[in-house]
This record gives structure tokens, sequence and C-alpha cells, in this order.
């Protein structure tokens, strides 16, 4: 099994890419998230084993689901973006998130050109101290794992496998805009809501 600091140090220095969450006129709302090829490139040092999969939830609005397996763990992460690509990344950070990663909660404004994309320049300062390799010592323990919480992601995601069976995806997509809730009791809000779309 890989070690969790090794491969939290992996995670981290693939955080090199800007997601765009969200276009305002000509403002952007960013992310920061794993480059894909970056990611590859340090995981396959941690653990040749590692597997990514994806699965499309939304075109309109786009989500989209990522499952990280890395050391023998596989976390999940959902999100939404601005495009089908921004949602990937978005929840590529959702899913690294659950391997103890620390990652900016705040999303940035910047500049947006519908041609050029995000202008991220200012950020990009930003990038490389989250993504250089903090010394061993310096990294914090791992953040305990709340089984209550990994429990309710598990409730959750049967229930949207129910509701993709009753023809009812896209009614649990737009409950699902918000993910699978921060806290216990937003989860468990989530879950009565999507209980309420099954039923219903």
């Amino acid at each position: 099994m890989a070690d969790p600091d090794r491969i939290r140090e992996a995670l981290r220095a693939a955080m090199t890419a800007w997601a765009v969450a969200e276009v305002r006129g000509d403002q952007a709302r960013v992310t920061l998230a794993p480059h894909p090829q970056s990611l590859a490139r340090h995981l396959e040092a941690v653990d040749p084993q590692w597997a990514l999969g994806w699965a499309c939830d939304s075109v309109t609005p786009p989500v989209v689901r990522a499952r990280l397996t890395v050391g023998g763990a596989t976390r999940e992460g959902l999100a939404t973006g601005h495009t089908l690509p921004d949602a990937r990344l978005r929840a590529l950070a959702d899913a690294a998130r659950f391997f103890g990663l620390d990652l900016p909660e705040e999303a940035q404004w910047v500049e947006y050109d519908l041609e050029d994309g995000p202008n991220t320049t200012d950020l990009d300062a930003e990038v490389e101290e989250v993504a250089a390799p903090a010394p061993r010592a310096a990294l914090p323990p791992a953040p305990p794992r709340d089984p209550q919480m990994e429990k309710a992601r598990q409730h959750i995601q049967d229930l949207i496998e129910q509701l993709k069976a009753a023809g009812k995806a896209r009614e649990a997509t737009q409950a699902l805009m918000r993910g699978y809730g921060e806290s216990l009791e937003e989860s468990r809000a989530i879950y009565k809501e999507l209980q309420g779309i099954l039923r219903g």
C-alpha cells in the first residue's frame, strides 16, 4: 500500500491547472485543479496500479464524476463546471480532497475572454506555491476521515443509481449541483431531497 503522505505530495505536485466554475460577462470564477498529464506522471511514481475513471452525469449543465484509485483506496469526486472539461478538472480536484489534500476553498475571479479563456497569469505564482513539494516534516497529518460522511456519500450514490434506473437522472443532477454536502447535515438534506424525487 502506498504511503498516504507520498500520495498527497503527488496530488499536490499535480495542482497546476485552473478550471472554470462559471462565467459572468468578462469575468470567470476559477478553481485550482490537478493537471491530468502531470497527475499521471506523479502518481505513476507512487503507485503504478493507480486508476482514474470518469462518468458524465449531465451534459447541460455539465456535471462530471471522477473516480480516483491510489494505494488501494478509491475516492470519488463530483462537480459542475462551465464546460465538460472544466467539470472534469473540478471533479478530479474534489476526489483529491478525499485523499487529504488541502485545497483553497475560495474560487478566484479573473478576467475572461471568449477566445482566450480565463486569464490566470496572476494566479500562477499561487499554483507554484501549492504544487511545490513541502518538506516531509512540514506535512500536516492526514485529517481523520469521518466514517459518517463516507457512509452518507455512499447512501447518496446508491440513491443516484436508483434514480438513474427510474429515469430521473436529470432531476437528480439538478439536486446535486452543490455536490454531496460539506457536512453531515447537508448530506442528509440532499439525501432527503433525492428520496423525494424518487418517490415523486
